[in-house]
């Protein structure tokens, strides 16, 4: 009987061509229990965690078996204890990583992004549903390297380069030597950009992709209004709806109004200096709202046609939650959701909408494929090391970075 594995995880290397023999020739032998021994990621092309009651073993592919690295049970993470400003990160060593689900992937990471949803998390949003599980680990963005998959995984293999992204209410993040994500959360990373290129696209593009796609299900020819075009979730929309072949107008600030031109955007309004009232023209299909006031929010149901969508990234649901707890806060929030879509059906002929990021395996194939063509970036203004993502929240923070950001390892 094969020996059950329990944790598949990749360390230090060592040369122990002889000893590989040795374990191999074991596992002829009697039922025992035992950690993964994993292969050298060049030399090992299938390694799958197989967890059943009769127990469980490795699979080895057609590959060169030349060395193995040692038993590795904890990584390195970036832990948030409690809530707070940027100094309650701490970086732990030996944090301990649970065993694969069959349909889980471990990615060594080699990039992660801060998203504002991270900072949001920190300093206590959605703290109904973090707060009795700190401590945990943020970051919900990743570009790696498969390390060892579960034993339903088919689409991707050891060895393989990755990116992709976590759901907002996952405990486990992204901010540590390996991440756990699942099959549908992953796909192969485009050869032609870079692990920290890889990083600042796969959240904020699928947050893009389910309400234009989702929600608003554009088509061809429609029209779209972006509010905060600049920003990595309306930059995303602009390019996914572009290459859609819609016709897209965004709001910005004045130094992000060349990118969105550039990105196929057909007007790009500084709201600091115009008024989009007056300088945009026309009915629209769907607004996107990133910022989520309620002059944007007034400004795009206005700017709508009868059957249009209205989608804001700023939905009250986490707030309500939080104030009130989930009893109380999750009606609430249903209600106020619901009264809203009868309200705006009623007086302007619309479809309103709370959108949030799920992962969409058809969705993040196509960002693949975009990203790939070079039809689909997110530009990052700057890089920090891991150890110093307490700097790299800062800087998010008193908005001294005013663009995308990521940690590498």
């Amino acid at each position: 009987m094969l020996p059950r594995l329990r944790f598949p995880f990749l360390c230090k290397q060592e040369n122990l061509k002889n000893r590989s023999k040795q374990i191999l020739a074991s596992t002829k032998k009697k039922k025992t229990t035992s950690k993964l021994v994993s292969i050298d990621d060049g030399e090992m092309r299938v390694m799958r965690s197989l967890r059943s009651n009769s127990g469980a073993g490795f699979v080895f592919g057609p590959a060169r078996l030349s060395s193995l690295r040692s038993v590795f049970t904890g990584c390195r993470a970036v832990m948030l204890p409690r809530f707070g400003g940027p100094e309650v990160f701490e970086l732990r060593e030996n944090v301990p990583v649970p065993n694969l689900n069959p349909n889980e992937v471990l990615v060594r990471a080699k990039a992660v992004s801060v998203n504002p949803l991270d900072c949001r998390i920190r300093a206590g949003y959605g703290r109904s549903v973090f707060e009795p599980h700190l401590p945990i680990i943020v970051g919900r963005d990743i570009s790696g390297e498969v390390a060892a998959i579960g034993n339903s995984v088919k689409s991707l293999k050891v060895g393989q380069e990755v990116f992709g992204a976590l759901h907002p209410t996952a405990l486990r993040g992204t901010y540590a030597d390996y991440g756990i994500l699942s099959e549908e959360e992953l796909t192969e990373k485009p050869s032609s950009v870079s692990h920290v290129e890889a990083s600042a696209i796969p959240f904020a593009a699928l947050t893009a992709w389910r309400a234009l796609k989702s929600n608003a299900r554009i088509t061809e020819g429609q029209r779209l209004l972006v509010f905060g075009g600049g920003g990595a979730v309306g930059f995303s929309a602009i390019q996914l709806a572009v290459a859609s072949g819609c016709h897209v107008t965004a709001s910005c600030v004045g130094q992000t109004k060349d990118r969105i031109l550039e990105a196929g955007a057909e007007q790009a309004v500084d709201y600091t200096a115009e008024d989009i009232e007056l300088a945009v023209k026309g009915k629209f299909d769907a607004v996107l709202d990133t910022i989520g006031g309620p002059e944007t929010e007034r400004i795009g149901i206005n700017f709508l046609r009868k059957g249009g969508s209205y989608m804001t990234l700023q939905g009250e649901a986490a707030a309500l939650t939080d104030k009130y707890g989930f009893v109380v806060g999750l009606p609430l929030a249903t209600s106020l959701l619901m009264k809203k879509k009868i309200q705006y059906q009623y007086s302007h002929g619309i479809d309103y909408w709370w959108t949030y990021m799920r992962a969409d395996p058809e969705g993040l194939a196509e960002i693949q494929r975009l990203v790939g063509a070079g039809k689909l970036k997110i530009p990052v203004e700057k890089t920090f090391a891991i150890t110093d993502v307490v700097a790299a929240h800062e800087a998010k923070e008193k908005k001294q970075i005013p663009g995308k950001v990521v940690l590498e390892f």
